[in-house]
């Protein structure tokens, strides 16, 4: 290949067999556990980047399947959220996230800097509960539980929260190992149709892991339980912060 092959080629890795294709990145019947919870306000100021800034000493742990996200197939996710502001704007932070799809890991890693690592998250109904629950390795480090559809949720506060910004911060090194690239990322959902969306009573049990640290946003206290289904797209980001500028 010359090197205007290359130029207009590459997209992503490696070269002549990209790990994810190019978007949009469309999900459909994206099915949320979300639990809300209180934890400790000093670990979340040990972790949550500047200029970013938490409004309150809150987590949303959620379990997401994906049966149907052109580009990345049939996955589940599931992973720490941290209510911030920007600029006085309510949005979320992408704390850490856990799943068992590789091209969603590089493409989430790539594109939008999604902390993203290689684990095993499910969610599926027992009887009268929708349960999640997180494997790393062989080590159960999360499980959340919910009684199924127990009371209709407001329609209308989910969807403002799924128009709220989202914040990731995209980290990749130079070859030298020195960081080529930090930046704080905001990038939005979009084209959201709601499909159902349940309240109920809920629990969310956590476990220390030496490289899944979910512990370390120690529940304090039960908050919320939410469950709903929506397809939408996953829209790409912009720069709001250049670490290295």
């Amino acid at each position: 290949m010359n090197i205007s092959d290359v130029k207009a080629t590459a997209f992503a890795m490696p070269l002549t067999s990209p790990a994810f294709p190019r978007g949009p990145y469309q999900f459909r019947s994206r099915e949320f556990l979300v639990i809300t919870y209180r934890t400790e306000l000093e670990a979340l100021r040990a972790v949550v980047p500047e200029p970013l800034e938490i409004s309150e000493p809150l987590v949303k742990f959620e379990f997401i399947r994906m049966p149907d996200s052109s580009g990345f197939g049939d996955y589940t996710e599931s992973g720490q959220i941290i209510p911030v502001s920007f600029r006085g704007a309510q949005g979320n932070y992408v704390h850490g996230m856990y799943l068992n799809d590789q091209p969603a890991i590089a493409g989430g890693r790539e594109l939008w800097g999604f902390p993203k690592k290689s684990a095993s998250p499910k969610l599926a109904v027992e009887t009268d509960t929708l349960v999640g629950t997180l494997d790393y390795g062989r080590v159960r480090i999360a499980t959340a539980t919910m009684g199924f559809k127990h009371k209709e949720a407001d329609h209308a506060a989910v969807l403002a929260a799924l128009a709220a910004p989202n914040f990731v911060l995209k980290i990749i090194p130079h070859v030298d190992g020195s960081p080529r690239i930090c930046e704080l990322v905001r990038y939005y959902t979009t084209n959201v149709t709601l499909k159902g969306a349940w309240t109920g009573p809920g629990s969310l049990e956590l476990h220390p892991h030496a490289l899944a640290p979910v512990s370390d946003l120690p529940v304090l206290k039960f908050q919320s339980a939410l469950h709903f289904v929506a397809d939408l797209t996953l829209g790409l980001g912009e720069v709001v912060h250049d670490y290295l500028a």
